[in-house]
């Protein structure tokens, strides 16, 4: 069952304090009952900028993995079902200034089918590579992965069934 947009709009109101809320999690107790509820299972895989890397030369260590933009075709290309959110739930939420907040998230597999369709809408795979295009140009980096967090706020079951895909920005992004 869809979550109710009376939900969204107050998850949209609590998100401009997430640094004071992240703070709390370096609690022991708060840090573990959050990881548990909103972040257990997750796996998120983080995108470049088409940009060009020099070879031979140091780029330091990270713990991240960078993948190339052709991995998200390719999960939009096997997905049945692909769905664009009107908007971005962070930037909305932190009233950006410096990027889209139409430029929403993608979300893929059985899953979308039952997030409220007054959030966003259903879109072909060829509507998805477009949106995809569109978040790069205007300076996103994409992420992918299994978020529990997604799976949450939109009232999605099961969450194994969700693959999200963010449209992430410097300045309002969560991750």
């Amino acid at each position: 069952m869809a979550r109710p947009l009376w939900f969204v709009k107050l998850l949209k109101k609590v998100f401009p304090n997430v640094k004071f809320i992240t703070k709390l999690t370096n609690l022991p107790i708060l840090g573990t009952l959050f990881d548990h509820l909103l972040f257990k299972g997750d796996d998120i895989i983080y995108l470049p900028q088409e940009k060009v890397i020099d070879i031979n030369k140091p780029i330091g260590q990270y713990k991240e993995f960078v993948l190339p933009s052709q991995v998200l075709e390719y999960f939009i290309n096997k997905a049945k079902h692909h769905w664009i959110m009107n908007f971005c739930i962070c930037r909305s939420s932190m009233d950006c200034q410096n990027y889209p907040v139409d430029l929403g998230c993608l979300f893929l597999g059985n899953a979308v089918l039952d997030i409220n369709p007054q959030l966003g809408r259903l879109v072909s795979k060829k509507e998805a590579l477009k949106n995809l295009k569109k978040c790069r140009e205007a300076g996103l980096v994409q992420k992918i992965g299994r978020n529990k967090l997604d799976a949450q706020w939109l009232g999605v079951k099961p969450g194994e069934k969700l693959l999200s895909i963010c449209n992430c920005d410097p300045c309002c992004c969560l991750w």
